[in-house]
């Protein structure tokens, strides 16, 4: 069966990595950005260059009728999702709880969390109606289980709330033979942090990890891989740590 993936957020680092390396491995990919267009296809373009089949495709994944979108041109271009990765995500200047708005809350949880349930309806409408024995994995964060007290709570907390999706669908959808995992990225060499106003936060917080090191985005797309694989047939509502052993 033809393996038909979705990633948002593909255009950058985590998501990115993810798309090329399940190109690489015969995956048909759709890399889901919402602004950044020349990287996404910058993404794509390497892709085909190494054989691979990818379209790129504009969606806000917070936003119900763009998913909806988004879905039906994956149908019309590549045919019916397997596998979807949740990847979209923000992360916003440093601050304490105190220091927070309303706005800014409900902006982070409606881009993090909202996304990911919508994107995970649609996915799993389709692999129902088509009897697909499909995989899903969430990008969640080490951030869910740190709290990230003083930096980024509402971050933290949003993923916190991936990481109960994540459990909750799949034991919802295990006996469609539907599998849904998580990882959980620690401190990880992406442009993320420079988007919070501090782009050498891995070097400055790396000597804390047992393996005294910040992590790449390829080995975190690894570990997506893995989860989508058949070689992960007996694995759902896990969350895999990929954060050097903190």
């Amino acid at each position: 069966m033809k393996k038909i993936a979705l990633v948002t957020g593909a255009s950058r680092g985590i998501g990115a990595a993810t798309a090329k390396l399940l190109a690489d491995k015969g995956y048909s990919v759709c890399v889901n950005f919402n602004k950044n267009t020349k990287a996404a296809e910058r993404v794509v373009a390497d892709i085909l260059e190494n054989g691979g089949e990818a379209i790129s495709v504009q969606a806000d994944v917070s936003n119900e009728v763009e998913v909806e979108r988004l879905f039906n041109k994956i149908d019309d271009e590549l045919g019916t999702i397997t596998h979807l990765v949740n990847n979209a995500g923000i992360l916003m200047p440093q601050c304490k709880l105190i220091d927070l708005s309303a706005e800014r809350i409900n902006h982070m949880f409606s881009t993090n969390v909202t996304s990911y349930f919508l994107c995970c309806k649609q996915a799993v409408k389709r692999m129902l109606s088509h009897n697909i024995a499909g995989a899903i994995v969430n990008v969640s964060s080490g951030a869910a289980q740190t709290g990230s007290p003083n930096e980024y709570v509402d971050y933290a907390a949003s993923k916190g709330a991936i990481d109960t999706l994540t459990k909750g669908l799949a034991m919802e959808v295990a006996h469609h033979q539907i599998r849904v995992n998580g990882v959980r990225p620690g401190l990880i060499y992406t442009d993320m942090h420079a988007d919070a106003g501090e782009p050498d936060r891995v070097d400055r917080l790396k000597s804390v990890l047992p393996l005294q090191r910040g992590g790449t985005v390829e080995e975190v797309a690894q570990a997506i891989t893995w989860l989508l694989s058949d070689e992960a047939s007996f694995t759902t509502g896990t969350m895999l740590n990929v954060s050097g052993g903190r």
